[in-house]
């Protein structure tokens, strides 16, 4: 909803979709609410609305699991309004839209006032702004760096860091791969067409394949030299670290590069976890040490490894020979340069505004639940509980049921019997 009402308006748009006037405009520009102006008519409007759409869900959803059983339903609530409506859309305008961080934009573009006085205008940070085809930077980063703040104002769960369960290497490997197949979805489709593009999507869906797997393997070997055993954590969080990674470059890289990308940020997700687990703060499922410190090896790695030919498929022949990565001929002062400011610049915004945030909700006492709830979990204390495996046996345990020896695989209520109520 609020990405509907105030977000997308926020971030604005590449063309003429979300504003009446065609500027790629701010809030109010024909764009609050998805509003029926003529440009907003057509399809592709809504098409690109509902793809701007799946990123700010997932760029949201990336705190979740660092901070899962620990927070107030309210605290996610809030949090989950203020950064899809008024703190990921500027990152998406200066990344995407019409902010000089975008290397979408072109460098003829002009400001909507055509004031032709203005000697900067369309002027691009390093002449060549930054490569992040499908979200590194964008989605990835901003999630990761939400999540880093959450977690430090959360606190760290009981038991940290030695005594904490184990997790299940099953629901684990489901969940990556789930993630592995969505990826497909988020970086092909950031062509944006098939039609004319069919051969940058098949492009994509190749390095995106290769980054992960890269990174499955390079963190299975550091993992193995490490604790001379492959261990899962490692191995899962592996393929998110090369798919996060590879996410920016996916366009502009080759396949060899792609594998190089991927490789390379295994080692990046390993550093950065043992990092913040040195600094006492407790991130459940490294949101950002696999989102944050790969979503900037991304952005960074696309200003290296992007080829020409590449660059060119993706974004402007004209701009190749200067904007290409410096590994292929590319001038360090262009798309580099862009590439550790806009890591700074987006630092310092969702650091900041997430730390006002976080640091609000926890001197209000509405930022974790407390010692008995998170001890009862979650899922019984706040949503009525469900009746899964462990609570039949823990029924079963207190004598409130038990099994019925027939054929007929019923738990019975105890009290209930004579009147036939059971539980399947």
């Amino acid at each position: 909803m609020m990405w509907w009402s105030i977000g997308s308006s926020l971030a604005g748009s590449t063309g003429d979709d979300f504003t009446s006037d065609g500027s790629n405009g701010m809030a109010g520009n024909g764009a609050l609410f998805l509003s029926t102006s003529t440009s907003n008519k057509s399809a592709y409007a809504k098409a690109s609305w509902f793809f701007g759409w799946t990123f700010a869900g997932a760029g949201c959803t990336i705190v979740s699991g660092a901070i899962a059983e620990r927070a107030t339903f309210t605290a996610y609530a809030i949090y989950s309004v203020v950064l899809t409506g008024f703190v990921y859309p500027p990152v998406v305008h200066m990344m995407w839209g019409a902010g000089r961080f975008s290397a979408w934009r072109s460098l003829s573009s002009r400001p909507h006032n055509d004031d032709a006085d203005d000697a900067s205008a369309g002027r691009l940070i390093g002449g060549c702004g930054v490569i992040d085809f499908a979200g590194s930077g964008t989605v990835h980063m901003t999630g990761g760096i939400a999540a880093i703040v959450a977690t430090k104002f959360m606190g760290a769960r009981k038991g940290f860091p030695d005594n904490l369960p184990e997790g299940q290497p099953v629901y684990q490997a489901l969940g990556i791969f789930i993630l592995w197949m969505g990826w497909y979805g988020f970086n092909c489709c950031s062509t944006l067409y098939i039609d004319g593009y069919a051969q940058s999507a098949a492009h994509v869906a190749v390095t995106t394949t290769l980054g992960a797997a890269a990174g499955c393997l390079s963190t299975s070997l550091i993992g193995y030299i490490r604790f001379h055993y492959i261990d899962p954590g490692y191995v899962y969080n592996g393929v998110l670290a090369g798919l996060v990674g590879i996410t920016s470059p996916c366009a502009v890289v080759s396949p060899a590069g792609a594998v190089i990308v991927g490789a390379l940020a295994g080692p990046v997700y390993v550093a950065a976890s043992n990092a913040v687990k040195k600094a006492g703060i407790d991130d459940a499922v490294d949101a950002f040490a696999v989102h944050g410190a790969c979503g900037m090896w991304g952005v960074v790695a696309a200003s290296l490894f992007a080829t020409p030919y590449y660059y060119t498929v993706s974004y402007y022949s004209e701009r190749k020979d200067d904007c290409a990565g410096v590994f292929y001929g590319g001038k360090a002062s262009g798309s580099l340069v862009a590439a550790f400011a806009c890591i700074g610049v987006i630092l310092a915004w969702v650091g900041s505004t997430m730390t006002l945030l976080f640091g609000t909700l926890s001197a209000m006492g509405q930022l974790r639940v407390t010692a008995d709830v998170e001890s009862q979990g979650l899922d019984d204390s706040k949503h009525g509980g469900n009746w899964g495996a462990y609570k039949l046996e823990q029924a079963v345990a207190e004598g409130k049921y038990q099994m019925d020896n027939s054929s007929s695989g019923k738990v019975v209520n105890v009290a209930a019997a004579g009147s036939g109520e059971s539980q399947q």
